[in-house]
């Protein structure tokens, strides 16, 4: 995480957020929305848009440090984007890094309602049939706990994440 005023740091909060790919509840008001397909859900058409996008708050973490070093992990294949279209236009989005069978949620936005949660259903439906066993959220929020998110010991992610790193998927 980065702020204006130095060099980014990693953050390693205990307990940490993750969510179970096959314990992934999706609300069923939610699941008609999806269904319905009112979304037109991409990947990695739209990076630097998200991205800005998912920094355009009050208060962000995602400084301009962060945007160029997410954005060369882009380039290089390790970081993607999850986009939701409602009318031809980019309504909600998130990204987030790949590693083996990880991927690491880093930050979503919405300007249509539903849309961030219509691209986490998507990217738990594309993990799981990509071989993906981890998909971490770092901090539990009300709108994650809704999906089912778990908040589990340092100790214990370490060990998820160690076994996702021997895992050879791939994200697209």
């Amino acid at each position: 995480m980065g702020d204006d005023d130095g060099p980014i740091k990693w953050y390693s909060p205990d307990p940490r957020c993750v969510i179970d790919l096959y314990d992934f509840h999706i609300p069923k008001r939610l699941a008609r929305t999806y269904r319905q397909g009112i979304f037109d859900i991409k990947i990695n058409t739209a990076w630097e848009a998200v991205m800005r996008k998912c920094a355009a708050r009050e208060s962000t973490w995602i400084t301009e440090d962060i945007f160029r070093v997410y954005t060369q992990l882009h380039h290089l294949g390790a970081a993607h984007s999850v986009e939701a279209y409602y009318d031809g236009k980019l309504a909600g989005g998130l990204y987030g890094v790949s590693l083996g069978g990880a991927f690491m949620g880093e930050s979503m936005f919405h300007e249509v309602t539903d849309a961030s949660k219509v691209c986490l259903v998507f990217l738990v439906e594309h993990l799981k049939e990509r071989g993906f066993i981890l998909l971490d959220s770092q901090f539990m929020t009300s709108h994650l706990s809704t999906f089912n998110a778990q908040l589990i010991s340092k100790a214990e992610y370490l060990a998820m994440l160690r076994k996702a790193l021997t895992i050879q998927a791939k994200f697209d």
